[in-house]
C-alpha cells in the first residue's frame, strides 16, 4: 500500500502555486524576446518586466526603480552585503551582524574581513533573539552596514527588525539589510518610510514562486557597487538579460503570498499549537527549540539522545517529510553554527528536527503528522527502555 506523502519541508523549498506555474508558461511563450532590445516584442517584454517591477515595490512601499531581480536569496544577499560595503569604505569598515544569519550572509562578511574590513557578531538569547542593547554598544560611527535576517531559517525566531531599524539609523550611517527571505508573505514586512529596514532580500521559491527567481529591493537610492558587469540591466545594478517569466512569476507569487498572509497564518499557528501540545506528552524525551514567540511556520524539536538522521527516516518511512536544519547545510555532519548558538543541552544537538508549513499543507495533513509523530517517538522511547 502506498503511503501519503505529507511535505513539511517548505523552509527549504515550496511547491509553486498553480496559478505561478501558468504565468511562467504564459510569459514564456508569449513574451520571450530580450526586454533590453527596441523592436516591438523587446518593447512589450519590457513593459511586463517593469509592471511586476512596480508590483513588488507597491507591495514593499518603495518605487520601481528600487527594485531589482535576482536569482534568489543567496545572490541577493551577497550582492547586498558585498556591494554596500565596498562602496562606503570612505564612511568606515566596521560591518554588524548577527551568529544565526544564513551562510550566504556569514560567508560574505567572511570574504569582507579577507579584504580588511572589521567583522562583529551579535549574540542571540536561548529563544534566538539578539539584544538591541548590544547593538547599542557594538554600532559604531564608522559602522557602514548591519545585515539581520527578520525570521531565522532553521528555528523560527524573529529579530527586532524595526527597533534595530531606529537604532542603526540614530547612532550611525549604516546601511540596515535584512533578510527576509523566511518572513516575507508570513510577516508584515514594508520599508516603513525612515524607520525600516534600507535593503531587503526576498527568494521566490520561499513563497510558492521558482527557485532561481528573487529579489533585493532599497528604500531608496544608496551609494552601491555592482558585480556582475556588462550590458548595464537592472539600473546598471546587476548586468545580464533579465529572465522575464521569473520576474513576472516572482512578482505573482509575491502578492498571492500577501494577499492569503493572514489566512494562512492563523492556520500555522493552530497546526504549530496542536504540534506543541503533541509532542508535551513525552516530556523530557523532546525538547521544544521554536519558542511560541518564533514565526508562525517554523516548529523545531529534538528528541534526546537521538540523531536527526534517524528521526528523518522514521517519519519518512510513514510518508512524512521534515528536515533536519538548514537545506543549505543540512549535510554537513556537524552541529548547526544556530543550535550552536542556542546553547542547547547536549543531549539535544545531536538531531534537531525542523517542520514548516506552506501553502499547500491541510488540517489532515496535520493531524496525520501527529499521528505519526506519536507512533514513531512511542517506537523510540521503547527501544531505549
Amino acid at each position: 500500500m502506498k503511503v501519503n506523502t505529507i511535505y513539511l519541508d517548505n523552509s527549504a523549498t515550496t511547491k509553486p502555486y498553480q496559478e505561478v506555474m501558468q504565468t511562467f508558461m504564459a510569459v514564456n511563450e508569449q513574451y520571450y524576446a530580450n526586454p533590453a532590445s527596441i523592436h516591438a516584442m523587446g518593447v512589450e517584454s519590457n513593459a511586463l518586466l517593469m509592471r511586476a517591477r512596480e508590483q513588488v515595490a507597491d507591495i514593499l512601499k518603495t518605487e520601481a526603480k528600487n527594485v531589482l531581480f535576482t536569482s534568489g536569496g543567496t545572490e541577493s544577499n551577497n550582492t547586498a552585503i558585498l556591494g554596500l560595503a565596498r562602496a562606503n569604505t570612505h564612511k568606515g569598515k566596521h560591518v554588524l551582524t548577527t551568529e544565526i544569519e544564513h551562510l550566504s550572509v556569514l560567508e560574505s562578511v567572511k570574504q569582507l574581513e579577507k579584504e580588511g574590513f572589521e567583522i562583529d557578531y551579535l549574540r542571540v538569547n536561548k529563544q534566538g533573539v539578539i539584544s538591541l542593547d548590544e547593538l547599542r554598544a557594538k554600532i559604531r560611527k564608522d559602522t557602514i552596514l548591519v545585515s539581520m535576517m527578520h525570521v531565522n531559517n532553521e528555528m523560527g525566531a524573529i529579530q527586532p527588525i524595526f527597533e534595530a531599524a531606529a537604532i542603526v539609523h540614530a547612532e550611525s550611517r549604516a546601511a540596515f539589510h535584512v533578510d527576509a527571505v523566511q518572513s516575507f508573505g508570513k510577516l508584515p514586512l514594508t520599508f516603513k518610510g525612515e524607520d525600516g529596514p534600507d535593503c531587503i532580500t526576498i527568494s521566490g521559491h520561499k513563497i510558492h514562486g521558482f527557485k532561481g527567481s528573487g529579489v533585493l529591493a532599497f528604500r531608496k537610492q544608496m551609494q552601491w557597487q555592482p558585480y556582475a558587469l556588462g550590458g548595464g540591466q537592472e539600473f546598471g545594478l546587476r548586468s545580464g538579460t533579465v529572465a522575464v517569466p521569473q520576474a513576472v512569476a516572482l512578482a505573482k507569487a509575491a502578492r498571492m503570498a500577501v494577499e492569503t498572509m493572514n489566512d494562512r497564518s492563523n492556520n500555522y499557528r493552530n497546526w504549530q499549537q496542536q504540534l506543541r501540545t503533541a509532542l508535551a506528552h513525552f516530556g523530557d524525551m523532546v525538547h521544544i527549540i521554536s519558542t511560541p514567540a518564533c514565526a508562525a511556520h517554523i516548529l523545531s524539536f529534538s528528541v534526546r539522545d537521538i540523531k536527526g538522521e534517524v528521526l528523518i527516516n522514521a517519519l519518512q518511512k510513514h510518508g512524512v517529510i521534515v528536515s533536519t536544519s538548514s537545506a543549505c547545510s543540512s549535510k554537513q555532519t556537524k552541529t548547526s553554527h544556530v543550535v550552536e548558538a542556542l546553547n542547547i543541552d547536549e543531549h539535544f544537538k545531536k538531531g534537531v528536527i525542523r517542520v514548516s508549513f506552506g501553502a499547500h499543507v491541510t488540517s489532515d495533513d496535520i493531524a496525520q503528522l501527529i499521528q505519526v509523530i506519536n507512533t514513531v517517538l512511542k517506537e523510540l522511547k521503547g527501544e531505549r527502555l
